[in-house]
């Protein structure tokens, strides 16, 4: 029997882990694959919801954890962070000596998975190249493009823009998007089924949420971070007009995330917030639930984008940080403007209809990427096509 083909996951972040889980489920149960799951950087941080309880508890066995995230949330920490990730991914690779390492998205800290790899000639796999965006996370999302050597992307677009970059297209795959492998199974379900302030605690007022409610998930935008307090008091008071059952989920480590968590603490030592209630992290199963039997998701996630299209939930995208990216019909895209937002806000709440899109794919990307990282050539050259 031949030697199992080693494959090593990097997770830096909590959206990272449900994005790829069903990838992970996919690897550990193929009889020729050897999982080797790394969790570094934020994923790590209790402060922004440890992902890692979660993997644990989901049977995933974990090979090594990357500690390097330096506090700060600013431009030089981001930076910084990434070097740290370089140094200490390099010495993590250096001894699972993995055949393929993978790399999930756009955040910052990928970046150091990326050289990490290259640099080592190990063969490396990129999920959801492709996109675009605009801010710091597109010159990330095709940096690493132009550092892999195969791609596993989610849309058609996003194929032909990575071929478009160069990439020889032998090597990039529309499996689509692994997470909405996870949203097909939850969409069987438009109930919630659990009760979220019960299992997840979080703080603030604890809203009756039987005649609906409205999920919150806003993230400082990178080139943008200097006005993440300004932007997030925006939708704090738009929320608060609104004045429906509501739940808010803490924001991503990114640069300007000190501006958006002050602009929360100090809003609600100033006012009332009898409706909201403010959680930090969410099993991606649970969070899925929660959006699709919701009235809307209100923020700048890529879930709004993504497990939302497929779900049909429909979303209020507030500004610049999902540029350009592939969308289905459940969007209503809003500047950081308060009446906009509320404006936006209360024209779904009087909508009956959802609009669902599959443009992320239809639920097997796990299956399919598992099946190509057995089967592809293990290469860490580039064939030039331009």
């Amino acid at each position: 029997m031949s030697e199992k083909r080693k494959i090593a996951v990097v997770i830096t972040a909590r959206p990272s882990y449900s994005r790829v889980k069903t990838v992970l489920t996919a690897i550990q149960k193929h009889p020729e694959l050897e999982l080797q799951l790394i969790i570094a950087a934020s994923a790590l941080l209790d402060r922004y919801g440890s992902a890692v309880n979660y993997i644990e508890k989901d049977g995933f066995e974990i090979a090594a954890k990357v500690f390097n995230v330096l506090e700060g949330e600013n431009l030089t920490a981001a930076a910084k962070t990434t070097g740290i990730g370089i140094l200490e991914l390099s010495t993590v690779f250096d001894n699972l000596k993995p055949d393929i390492v993978v790399t999930v998205a756009d955040r910052f800290e990928t970046m150091a998975t990326a050289i990490s790899a290259s640099y080592m000639n190990i063969p490396l796999a990129h999920i959801q190249g492709g996109e675009v965006t605009g801010n710091i996370d597109e010159k990330v999302r095709h940096s690493i493009t132009k550092l892999a050597d195969y791609h596993f992307v989610a849309s058609e677009n996003a194929k032909k823009r990575v071929i478009q970059l160069g990439e020889n297209e032998a090597m990039v795959f529309n499996t689509g998007c692994p997470s909405i492998d996870i949203a097909q199974e939850i969409s069987k379900h438009t109930h919630l089924t659990f009760n979220p302030y019960e299992k997840y605690g979080g703080v603030g007022s604890q809203p009756d949420l039987s005649n609906g409610y409205i999920v919150v998930m806003q993230h400082p935008v990178t080139n943008e971070y200097q006005d993440s307090r300004k932007h997030i008091e925006a939708t704090l008071r738009a929320i608060q007009k609104i004045n429906k059952p509501t739940l808010w989920f803490w924001p991503n480590v990114d640069a300007g995330a000190d501006g958006t968590s002050t602009g929360i603490r100090s809003f609600r030592e100033k006012y009332t917030m009898k409706n909201v209630h403010f959680f930090k992290n969410m099993e991606g199963n649970d969070f899925l639930n929660l959006l699709n039997a919701s009235l809307c998701l209100v923020g700048n996630s890529s879930v709004g984008i993504r497990e939302c299209a497929y779900l049909g939930v429909p979303v209020v995208n507030i500004g610049s940080r999902q540029n350009r990216r592939d969308r289905g019909n459940n969007v209503v895209d809003v500047s950081y403007d308060e009446n906009e937002i509320v404006s936006a806000i209360t024209t779904i709440l009087n909508r009956n209809n959802r609009s669902k899109s599959d443009v992320y794919g239809g639920g097997d990307a796990g299956e399919k990427i598992a099946l190509l990282l057995k089967e592809l050539p293990l290469q860490f050259h580039k064939t030039i096509t331009y």
